[in-house]
């Protein structure tokens, strides 16, 4: 009796018939910086709102202007909310806790006498 692999047949299939999504890039992709981002949504779409905010933390404060806008449905945000998730667990295993409160990343400058 020959050796067979002790995989199901539905497994194999299911396999066989999966298909990679093939994602291309054009030659004009500028990267996005923000270090603002502001969420709002419609009862079909979400939308993503992002921009650079100069001003240090704590300055007055001068309102920010939005230089990109992503709309997505909100089947496509879950999805994205789940790979963020995914990628920002992989980096705090990796590298620690992202602290997202400043107040808790300064450290205080003591004065030297």
């Amino acid at each position: 009796m020959a050796d067979t692999p002790n995989t199901p047949p539905a497994i194999e299939s299911t396999a066989a018939t999966q298909q990679v999504q093939q994602v291309v890039e054009p030659e004009n992709l500028e990267p996005l910086y923000a270090n603002f981002a502001r969420v709002s949504g419609l009862p079909e779409e979400l939308i993503l709102d992002f921009g650079l905010n100069p001003q240090a933390a704590g300055a007055t404060s001068a309102p920010v202007k939005v230089s990109q806008r992503l709309v997505v449905n909100y089947y496509t945000a879950k999805r994205l909310w789940m790979a963020l998730g995914a990628f920002l667990q992989l980096h705090e295993q990796a590298f620690g806790e992202v602290q997202i409160d400043v107040n808790k990343r300064v450290i205080p400058q003591r004065s030297g006498k």
